[in-house]
């Protein structure tokens, strides 16, 4: 742990817990490592909700132009903002502007170079300003130099990394972090589950997702028509699309036992409300809705690597139900069946889950970055 308290800039798209898994990584970190230093968040927005009040500067564009040219133009003014006044500039960001770069989804030279593509795509990529300007700036972010570091949240992400950027041969790797559930009383349980019309007996399976279309819904609609009516699924954040593609299935039963609610700072009393949680996930570099999940002491069934990051994290059998496949419907009704029917296998991976969770406070994850820190510092010149 650094022997001062540091000032901090931490740089991020949006910041907040209900803009998704990476945001509330940011989120949580902070927490911790604001109890010890001075953190200033640098974002183009700050969630109104967020019980975090962190000294804020915006950086925001005009809504108008194209995505990359936001991105670039975010990277450039994050660049100028932290050049001076910071002990460490902690990104999570593309751009150059980090002392500590946290990469958390696939990388750009991942996807375009290493990745097979169709021969016509790759070579429009060559030509293309908005694949070009993401590929530039991220060279420039994960370039080795004195006083950086490179962090990958999952070793999914660092084996996409090192193939991305044979250069990059060592790389720390810092999972995401949960905190520990805080139960309320069963009748919380009960009322929200009489709210949102649940039966004592329902199993309800859980999803938590900004996008449920890429987290598996079209898997979980599926294995929905294998399983008794009494089994029902919980969309939290759900967005427009999801509720489209349910509506296409045009099947009265299939809509009675799925239910869809917008974003949402407090997801807890859906966890708590929740019998499994489900997570057929096409791509994710950890995942951290089921490291929640975990938290509140709920099964898990996920996705395998290369799918999902978190994967690599769990012991299948005892601590998660993994799939061989994300899209293997059958499979996934299985387990769901199998979770039904045997209360001593939710049990068993209730237990499990809490060993995971033990192993991934945020606590322990503020060290390894307060580490990095030190290993920062300690490379640059004096002054």
């Amino acid at each position: 742990m650094p022997d001062r308290r540091l000032r901090i800039a931490f740089v991020v798209d949006r910041f907040g817990s209900r803009f998704g898994g990476a945001e509330a990584y940011g989120v949580e970190l902070m927490r911790e490592l604001s109890s010890r230093h001075e953190i200033t968040v640098l974002a183009r927005d700050y969630d109104d909700a967020c019980d975090l009040r962190l000294p804020y500067v915006p950086l925001r564009s005009w809504k108008h132009w194209p995505s990359w040219v936001r991105v670039l133009l975010f990277a450039l003014r994050a660049r100028r903002r932290t050049r001076s006044g910071f002990d460490i500039v902690h990104s999570h960001m593309n751009g150059w502007c980090g002392d500590v770069e946290v990469i958390h989804v696939t990388p750009v030279r991942y996807n375009w170079r290493v990745r097979p593509l169709p021969w016509l795509k790759r070579a429009l990529s060559r030509i293309s300003f908005r694949v070009q300007t993401y590929l530039h700036l991220e060279q420039r972010r994960v370039a080795p130099r004195s006083g950086h570091r490179t962090v990958a949240v999952s070793g999914l992400i660092a084996e996409q990394l090192r193939q991305a950027y044979p250069v990059l041969s060592v790389l720390p790797i810092i999972p995401p972090g949960v905190a520990p559930a805080v139960q309320g009383p069963q009748g919380e349980r009960v009322a929200t589950r009489q709210a949102l019309g649940y039966a004592d007996d329902d199993l309800v399976c859980l999803l938590v997702a900004r996008n449920p279309l890429r987290k598996g819904l079209p898997t979980m609609l599926a294995a929905l028509d294998q399983l008794p009516q009494s089994v029902k699924l919980l969309i939290v954040g759900g967005n427009a699309a999801a509720r489209e593609h349910v509506a296409q299935r045009n099947a009265d039963d299939l809509m009675s036992r799925v239910r869809i609610l917008g974003e949402t700072p407090h997801v807890a009393q859906y966890y708590q409300a929740a019998d499994v949680y489900v997570h057929p996930t096409l791509n994710d570099s950890f995942g951290m809705a089921p490291l929640e999940a975990m938290s509140f002491g709920l099964p898990v069934v996920l996705s395998p690597a290369p799918w999902c990051g978190f994967a690599q994290y769990v012991k299948e059998g005892s601590e998660a139900l993994v799939l061989n496949h994300p899209e293997d419907a059958g499979q996934l009704a299985a387990f769901i069946q199998r979770l039904y029917s045997e209360p001593a296998l939710r049990q068993r991976l209730a237990g499990g889950g809490a060993q995971v969770v033990a192993r991934h406070s945020w606590p322990r994850v503020a060290g390894q970055f307060e580490a990095l820190y030190q290993e920062v510092l300690a490379e640059r010149p004096a002054a």
